[in-house]
């Protein structure tokens, strides 16, 4: 009995902590008791399916604890890689937002119950409603059944490349997110080069009254264009968890 205990134990914190950070089961506006729900039954799934890695009658209950702890650091380790890469979209709507002067502009996210962006907020939810569609959402329960694949309850990966992981997603997440703005922010640059080209030509216009419904609309015809590029991220996703996910 006790050994069932603690395979089901080792099971639920990694589940548990990694369903804590991702998207969509992490936020607020989903009730507790559904994400308990949720988390309970995969864990009697996988408790099932998955053998433990460990010999439980060897196990002390300080050794346990560490155990468990082991646990929930990779079950966090997975979801804050999950969550770096979810976040590019809603990064790229931040840089188009500072580009269009709306860097102080704020709304109550409904879905995480935090201040957020407007236009970053926006591009997330599409993004968000792309990937649920796509059912991508079977990511999640795929990357949890390779990791007990790849490391069975009471086993997990070093903590060097726990590390590695959750740095390369980070790097990848800036990189990733700098390359769907690239196209706004050229955009951008080329709206500043004709202002001051227009600023020396028309000395005596306002070019900082002028600039500015000028900036907000062309991010907003930058933001249309960009959806279908965020429709092709949503592909690329599987294969940045794949690559950089520590299964």
């Amino acid at each position: 009995m006790l050994q069932t205990l603690l395979g089901f134990a080792l099971v639920l914190t990694r589940i548990s902590t990694f369903f804590l950070v991702i998207p969509v089961f992490g936020w607020r506006a989903i009730p507790m008791r559904v994400k308990a729900a949720a988390t309970v039954l995969l864990s009697l799934f996988f408790a099932i399916r998955c053998p433990l890695g460990v010999d439980p009658s060897r196990v002390s209950f300080l050794q346990a604890l560490l155990l468990l702890a082991n646990e929930a650091s990779y079950g966090l380790a997975l979801g804050l890689i999950v969550l770096m890469l979810f976040s590019v979209v809603k990064l790229a709507g931040r840089i188009t937002e500072r580009q269009m002067g709306l860097a102080m502009a704020q709304v109550m996210d409904p879905l995480t119950g935090e201040r957020a962006r407007p236009l970053g907020s926006l591009l997330e939810m599409i993004f968000i409603l792309l990937f649920l569609s796509a059912n991508g959402h079977h990511l999640f329960l795929l990357a949890l059944s390779k990791s007990y694949e790849a490391f069975p309850p009471g086993t997990i990966p070093t903590i060097g490349t726990l590390t590695s992981g959750v740095t390369a997603a980070g790097s990848a997440m800036f990189v990733a997110a700098l390359r769907l703005a690239a196209p706004m922010l050229a955009a951008f640059l080329l709206l500043m080069v004709a202002m001051a080209l227009l600023a020396r030509l028309v000395p005596e216009m306002n070019i900082l009254f002028i600039s500015m419904p000028l900036r907000v609309g062309l991010g907003l015809l930058m933001a249309a264009t960009f959806l279908p590029f965020i429709n092709s991220f949503v592909s690329e996703l599987s294969d940045w968890m794949g690559r950089l996910l520590p299964l």
